[in-house]
């Protein structure tokens, strides 16, 4: 039922002075509703998702989440109605053409009267190519080609123009039986063409154009290797994979080798380095470091750097046993000291001799050497083994096979 401010709205009357209609008035909301709490054994069902539950759920339960995106920036609350006394916008019946069209059309709808005499908004979204032209002269002077005639390339240029440089649709399109046969990429490289010598022409003096560069035979091969790569069948995928595995083995043995070529040359410097070492430690000694003699007559020298095994270094001030610098460091590995104890029971040596300042130095240069030596027979008998190895893959690949039968094939080089 229409109310009196309805009538007198729709005839464009004055109302009088009275209080708005309001929401309360209208629906009778004088008495206070009972709010309804969420309910406390509200829980998420096993096997759904949180997000999944927080759309389905809410703390209300009044309203679902929307069925399309809302941009009223309260999430997936719904917009509730404003119903009040303020007046609607009017809206009126009024023409309005497209920007985007070329024929003038004229159309009708319903708008706002405040939005009268507006461009059409959705003329922004027209987004035109601009292909050039070219005139006569400029064809006859620098655009000439034998393979393309004068009438294909201006089909080619409308069709562009018309399909938005779409050339896949531009290839479809095209005329098969008026014209010559065209691929894509033929397409592509006369349109590119055209336009980077237009560019150049058109170009002031002394500036340099933009030009776009288009590589018809690299997408020729490209699209050949496609479909190469399409077209295989199960047997060649399934050689592939084998052989790329078989790669990835040579490339990790390739690896192994130069890594253990590496640690052997590192141990032939370090031994290199340690007698070096002790000769310019000794000469070092003799001219700057002379002998002291203690009260008890004993001679005292300089203990030379180790090379092999970091011993500690007692320099700093303070009172400390001599025979803490012939301890092994908490670097060394059981085997290492295993090894050394073999060597030094085999010599007849203490373990643990009188820790004089000669002896000190020269028990662990001992032990260095030791170790040097264990490292260098690790070394030596890992490379027989990779040298056996290949020795018996070489025999392998030129038919040799052990034991009183004869030989087969000759022997070729092994890369």
């Amino acid at each position: 039922m229409a109310l009196g401010s309805d009538v007198r709205d729709i005839l464009d009357l004055e109302t009088p002075d009275k209080d708005p209609v309001t929401k309360e008035s209208l629906m009778n909301d004088s008495k206070k509703k009972k709010v309804k709490k969420p309910e406390a054994n509200a829980r998420k069902p096993e096997g759904m998702h949180r997000e999944l539950w927080g759309l389905l759920w809410t703390d209300n339960k009044r309203d679902g989440p929307p069925l399309v995106p809302s941009d009223n920036k309260q999430g997936y609350k719904q917009m509730k109605a404003k119903i009040g006394s303020s007046k609607v916008r009017p809206w009126k019946w009024m023409p309005f053409t497209n920007p985007a069209r070329k024929d003038g059309a004229i159309f009708y709808h319903y708008r706002r009267i405040a939005d009268e005499g507006k461009d059409y908004p959705f003329s922004r979204f027209n987004k035109t190519v601009d292909v050039p032209t070219y005139s006569d002269l400029e064809y006859q002077q620098h655009l000439h080609d034998d393979s393309w005639t004068r009438i294909e390339t201006d089909t080619l240029f409308d069709m562009c123009k018309r399909f938005d440089l779409r050339f896949i649709v531009i290839h479809d399109r095209w005329d098969k039986e008026k014209y010559k046969e065209r691929s894509v990429e033929d397409l592509k490289e006369r349109y590119y063409n055209i336009c980077n010598i237009l560019k150049k022409v058109r170009a002031p003096v002394g500036t340099e154009p933009k030009i776009k560069v288009f590589d018809a035979e690299h997408e020729r091969r490209r699209k050949a290797q496609l479909t190469k790569l399409f077209e295989r069948t199960p047997e060649q995928v399934e050689e592939e994979e084998n052989l790329i595995a078989e790669l990835k083995k040579i490339e990790l043995r390739k690896k192994e080798r130069e890594k253990k070529t590496q640690d052997l040359q590192k141990l032939i410097t370090a031994a290199d380095s340690n007698i070096d070492s002790r000769r310019t430690d000794k000469r070092i000694a003799k001219k700057k470091f002379p002998p002291i003699k203690t009260k008890e007559g004993m001679m005292i020298k300089s203990n030379p750097e180790s090379c092999g095994i970091k011993f500690p270094d007692f320099k700093q001030s303070g009172v400390s046993l001599r025979s803490q610098r012939m301890k092994l460091p908490a670097s060394i590995g059981q085997k290492k000291m295993k090894a050394i104890e073999q060597v030094l029971g085999e010599l007849g040596i203490e373990f643990n001799p009188i820790p004089t300042d000669d002896v000190v130095q020269n028990f662990n240069e001992l032990r260095q050497d030791i170790v040097l030596l264990y490292e260098l027979k690790i070394a030596l008998a890992n490379c027989e083994y990779e040298q056996e190895t290949l020795r018996h893959r070489l025999d392998t690949l030129n038919g040799i096979k052990v034991g009183n039968l004869t030989v087969f094939g000759s022997f070729q080089s092994f890369h």
